[in-house]
């Protein structure tokens, strides 16, 4: 086995160089820049090294509303999307006719592109000078006064941006969960009703139990997924997210590297390793909390 240790190596050699050349490269010299401070991009000069950048960026209102924004977005659609999803999918699982049809049409908005999403969100939300938007209309049938989603209080606009999130990544929750809903052996439900067990019985202690890995996935993937949010918010309130207070951390980045007040390599990649340190700090901490609440079979 050992003499044929360099074959092996040898078929890992290009993912080991695309993984060096596209990810460890970059992530050093992303720590790099983070620590050079006053980093001019024209003339590639600094005027030293230190902490600055970051004490610099976790003291930008900018960032700190963004960072806010980035929590509000990530506590409210990962737990919401991922509830919703596994009702829907359990309501598909349990019927026969029309099921391929039904799970077609979950799954339309995820094959969408998600900034003409965007713009179908912002036309139904957005009040103009002609009309207050189809949803307004909705609202004044029960009494309520038109309220400006896109340009009015931040609760209104958080609002459609957690509605946006949730409709966008709930059609491919609901097929992972689907799957797993059907991989489920039988057997187990035929001796549980043998048994006299009840549903909520069945679903607490055979399927959410043997569905939980696919489940404990979509919570990871899903908390990463929304703290790298940025197109969507694009996608409704323009590129101008500070000017709406909508932005976040990744918007951030973008504009300290590419913004009205780009040109900050320095502060974006401090930023960047802030959101890293955040990132695997909460997926560390789920991964913890899973060896006793996820059932590997």
């Amino acid at each position: 086995m050992k003499k044929n240790n360099w074959k092996a190596w040898l078929y890992l050699l290009p993912a080991m160089v695309f993984l060096g050349v596209f990810m460890v490269y970059p992530l050093i010299d992303v720590c790099i820049y983070s620590l050079e401070e006053s980093y001019n991009f024209a003339s590639q000069s600094y005027t030293g090294v230190g902490l600055y950048n970051f004490r610099y960026v976790l003291s930008d209102p900018y960032f700190v509303r963004a960072l806010q924004n980035t929590f509000l977005i990530v506590a409210i659609t990962v737990p919401l999307s991922t509830g919703l999803s596994l009702l829907i999918a359990l309501g598909l699982s349990s019927i026969k006719p029309l099921r391929n049809a039904y799970q077609t049409i979950y799954f339309l908005p995820y094959v969408t592109n998600t900034l003409a999403v965007g713009l179908v969100f912002m036309i139904l939300f957005k009040r103009t000078a002609y009309t207050d938007g189809l949803i307004n209309l909705l609202i004044a049938k029960f009494g309520a006064g038109p309220v400006d989603f896109i340009e009015g209080p931040y609760w209104a606009k958080m609002f459609v941006m957690c509605f946006y999130t949730i409709w966008v990544v709930m059609p491919f929750k609901i097929l992972i969960l689907t799957s797993a809903l059907a991989s489920v052996n039988p057997d187990y439900y035929k001796a549980a009703r043998v048994d006299g067990a009840t549903s909520s019985r069945i679903f607490w202690k055979i399927t959410l139990p043997m569905i939980s890995p696919t489940v404990f996935y979509l919570i990871i993937t899903g908390f990463i997924g929304a703290f790298k949010a940025y197109s969507d918010e694009v996608a409704i309130f323009g590129t101008n997210l500070n000017a709406a207070g909508m932005n976040t951390i990744v918007g951030y980045v973008y504009d300290m590297l590419y913004g009205d007040s780009g040109g900050y390599p320095s502060y974006a990649a401090a930023a960047a390793l802030i959101l890293f340190a955040i990132v695997f700090t909460i997926t560390y901490i789920n991964l913890t909390f899973s060896k006793n609440k996820v059932q590997y079979m």
